[in-house]
């Protein structure tokens, strides 16, 4: 236990809230933060520095992330006060259609299956390149150029690094799988006479070199989208992915980058539950009792997830099924319980209707409207676990990952997430590019005929990969940008991360630093992601554990490194001090990761 916020915490703490007036960058990796600050001292904004952290985190921790993956971002507009939303997610292939991937596959006429994470027919179109020119286009300052954004990171790759802690016992974990999922394993391995084919996995604190990811930070600096879409990278791409029997063409990169990032409205939920509308004003700069605004991206994204879970809690709080949670109820039975059978409810709805909206009917309003959320949370029973449960249907209508946080000495704050998807995606690398492809693909239903997010061609997947921003409702002032990575966890990790600071008052840092829940495996790859095991972290009471279980939830603890199941996240959270008037960021980074939260001064 240690004193934080004049409370003291059941959990340990290991680390001091952050604090600047300038902005600060928070992540996995402190060298990628070092690239977002080095672009802030050149004078770049918040999506600038967001932007070379991506970058950062591609070099550094490429068991996560990467230029061959896809990307989201939130972006608060401090002058106009306006959340922006970007979807860099990419699209199936043309000739992806269900016939030729079952085929491929080697599934028989009406036998059931899915695409596993290690084929080559999980692989989409990356969508990150793009995302990474359009959110300097459309949010940047207009004072650094791309090349001199990614330069740091590029920089990190023609010089070496040095492998951090996590990175290196995950990368180890690669290994065998990056050498066998393409010709090209090489590439992402460190030069070694005396290991296998002169070549391993890094270590941690060993140097590290990665000169064709270099390489290909260098041309999309140069060229824009173009560096990755067309000319060598796009052949390379092209070329390894149908060599193993995919389907993607250099026409669906070419098409990718003549559309672009899509511009999309982002979704909110009024919350003010659990008394925090009332409690606002204790701790924030305009004293109101109005709440605050939960953002998140729209579908084919997962974020809502997260929002129909918090606005069922409030139905519940309504309908008198469970009580105003004071302090002391963090992480006891009763309180775990709702948050287990809200998130259980909410996601047997995404993993019906969370699709790509521009192929199929996705009632995104409907499904958080506090009519249909009022009606799901009937489905909750204070007194026992929940049996297996179906997808609703609002409105009657039957059609149908690193994480990291960016802010500025102007009031922006950028939320922004990418991913591979599954630790290092297929492992699959385009010769001399130096990054693997992702696996996005593998949450693609290959059946019934009728579900949403059935693999067809040019079409987006159900995407895990969310980032979240509050902003506060009574003058439209920016509360928090923040996020959990981590497969499903995410929009599990985002409620009970938001809860922390809003009911039980947490520091963005011990928010961040509780121990945690999961429903489900969290990745495919480590079981049934709808499993009905609720995982606890070690540091929850033995007496919840139980409690839950009198419940009739199967409960597991889950110890040591077995723990990255519950996400790494970033919290970077604004106010004015109370006498000067002066803004202030405070940041948290996550105990789970290699990172920190580091200021700009």
């Amino acid at each position: 236990m240690i004193l934080t916020n004049g409370t003291l915490m059941p959990f340990f703490v290991q680390k001091s809230v952050v604090h600047s007036t300038k902005g600060i960058v928070s992540s996995t990796q402190p060298l990628a933060n070092a690239c977002g600050l080095e672009v802030l001292r050149k004078g770049g904004n918040a999506a600038d520095a967001a932007v070379a952290v991506a970058a950062g985190l591609n070099m550094t921790e490429p068991g996560s992330t990467g230029i061959g993956g896809d990307m989201f971002c939130l972006f608060y507009n401090a002058k106009t006060k306006k959340v922006h939303s970007l979807n860099g997610s990419g699209r199936s292939g043309s000739k992806c259609t269900l016939e030729a991937v079952r085929s491929s596959l080697g599934f028989k006429d009406g036998e059931v299956g899915k695409i596993p994470m290690e084929s080559v027919q999980s692989v989409t179109v990356p969508g990150a390149a793009a995302g990474w020119v359009d959110t300097v286009e459309k949010f940047g300052s207009g004072k650094l150029s791309m090349e001199e954004i990614l330069d740091p990171a590029a920089r990190l790759g023609e010089e070496g690094f040095p492998v951090s802690e996590l990175m290196g016992y995950y990368w180890g974990k690669a290994e065998g799988q990056l050498r066998r999922a393409s010709p090209n394993g090489a590439e992402m391995l460190k030069k070694d006479p005396a290991a296998e084919d002169g070549v391993r996995a890094p270590k941690p604190g060993e140097l590290m070199k990665n000169p064709t990811l270099a390489n290909t930070f260098r041309l999309v600096g140069k060229q824009g989208k173009a560096g990755f879409y067309s000319g060598k990278v796009a052949e390379e791409l092209v070329k390894v992915v149908n060599e193993l029997g995919g389907h993607l063409t250099t026409e669906d990169l070419k098409k990718h980058m003549e559309l672009g990032t899509e511009e999309t409205d982002p979704i909110k939920l009024r919350f003010t539950g659990q008394n925090s509308a009332a409690l606002h004003g204790k701790h924030m700069q305009d004293k109101s009792s109005e709440g605050v605004d939960v953002w998140e991206h729209p579908p084919n994204g997962q974020g809502i997830v997260a929002l129909m879970a918090l606005g069922m809690l409030q139905e519940l709080e309504k309908s008198g099924q469970i009580p105003t949670f004071s302090p002391t109820d963090h992480n006891t039975a009763p309180y775990l319980h709702a948050l287990v059978e809200v998130l259980r409810i909410a996601f047997a709805d995404a993993n019906w209707w969370v699709a790509d909206p521009s192929v199929a009917k996705v009632p995104t309003a409907d499904l958080i409207s506090p009519a249909y959320l009022a009606e799901r949370a009937k489905l909750f029973d204070p007194k026992k676990a929940s049996d297996q449960l179906d997808h609703g249907s609002p409105a009657h209508q039957h059609s149908d990952t690193v994480y990291f946080a960016c802010s500025d000495s102007e009031g922006n704050g950028i939320s922004f997430i990418n991913s591979n998807y599954g630790g290092f995606g297929t492992c699959i690398i385009p010769k001399g590019c130096g990054f693997t492809l992702q696996n996005r693909g593998a949450n693609f239903v290959l059946q019934p005929a009728d579900h949403p997010n059935l693999l067809e061609p040019n079409k987006r997947p159900y995407h895990t990969i969310i980032p979240a921003l509050v902003t506060n409702v009574s003058d439209g002032s920016l509360h928090s940008v923040y996020g959990v990575m981590g497969g499903f966890m995410q929009p599990q990790g985002h409620v009970q991360v938001l809860l922390n600071q809003l009911i039980f008052h947490h520091t963005p840092q011990a928010a961040l630093d509780a121990p945690r829940l999961c429903i489900g495996a969290g990745m495919p790859e480590a079981g049934d992601v709808f499993d009905k095991t609720v995982y606890l972290e070690e540091g929850v009471p033995e007496q919840t554990v139980k409690g839950l279980q009198d419940l009739g939830h199967k409960v597991e603890l889950v110890k040591g490194m077995a723990r990255g199941l519950f996400g790494r996240g970033q919290i970077i959270r604004w106010h004015l001090d109370p006498v000067d008037g002066v803004g202030m960021w405070s940041a948290g980074s996550d105990q789970r990761g290699d990172g920190a939260a580091v200021p700009f001064h």
